[in-house]
């Protein structure tokens, strides 16, 4: 049994699903999950506060979620998670990037440029435009392929764990490249539809950071605010379509876990996942 920890600290995309990736289905009995959250906050005082708790759990993996693990409360959290001496795995956004390559050999990380910044200024933003953003990124996310190598390598460290050894932990920036590889969308049309929903997703961020910390006038900044949410709910489009084009040809690739963690892959509907 390996205990994965997980510390979110703030939103982005990926912080709703991340640990469902790894037992879509509630099957597994190889893995013991926990969540430590300070929702929204990113405050030192409160990143510290859920980092002690999560220590305080006997974990062999932990993975801290946040945006731009660059800033303070981030930071404090994983330098307490860092004196219990278990691997630690940051995911985080594009703003990271340069950050990351300066952690210590015992923390890993993933960069998803594909998971964007939200317009959050109070003239633009409620509840229910930041639900909708969010539906928005996990569409993109999933049918990009960005979450499936995001699965596929905490998997692979799990198992490197469970084998006894010292893990080999990931280093990734996951750009449009490394997504679409992941994703193994096999009809081209369909490729070109997902690749675009993935860069379209990573500008996004460029909208959002431009009208919430540059623009300070309301006339200008709320068209720009809204460009960006226009322009992630085009990006779900277009991944939508290509899943359809992997359904509609019967090539939609699926790969489950079963109950001691072992993924099965199968591409027809109708077919049976190989062994």
């Amino acid at each position: 049994m390996v205990t994965v920890t997980f510390v979110k600290i703030g939103y982005i995309g990926t912080t709703i699903i991340i640990e469902a990736l790894l037992d879509e289905r509630s099957a597994r009995k190889d893995i013991k999950m926990r969540v430590i959250s300070c929702a929204v906050s990113m405050d030192v005082e409160d990143a510290e506060d859920v980092a002690r708790i999560a220590a305080g759990i006997e974990s062999d993996l932990y993975v801290v979620v946040s945006p731009n693990a660059a800033l303070k409360g981030p930071t404090a959290a994983r330098d307490i998670l860092a004196e219990t001496s278990k691997p630690i795995i940051v995911v985080s956004d594009a703003p990271s990037r340069k950050a990351v390559k300066e952690l210590p050999e015992n923390m890993g990380y993933f960069i998803i440029y594909g998971d964007p910044m939200i317009s959050a200024k109070s003239a633009f933003l409620d509840p229910v435009e930041m639900a909708s953003f969010n539906g928005d990124v996990l569409k993109v996310l999933a049918v990009t392929g960005a979450f499936r190598l995001i699965q596929s390598e905490l998997d692979r460290v799990i198992d490197e764990i469970k084998e006894g050894k010292k893990p080999e932990l990931p280093r990734i920036v996951i750009t449009k490249s490394r997504a679409l590889a992941a994703s193994e969308i096999q009809n081209p049309y369909a490729q070109g539809k997902a690749m675009a929903a993935y860069e379209i997703a990573r500008t996004v961020a460029s909208l959002s950071t431009e009208a919430v910390f540059k623009l300070k006038e309301r006339e200008e900044a709320i068209p720009v605010l809204t460009a960006a949410h226009e322009a992630i709910r085009q990006a779900a489009k277009l991944a939508d379509e290509a899943r359809e084009i992997e359904k509609a040809n019967d090539t939609a690739v699926r790969i489950a876990h079963f109950s001691k963690g072992n993924r099965r892959r199968k591409v027809k509907l109708y077919d049976k996942f190989e062994k």
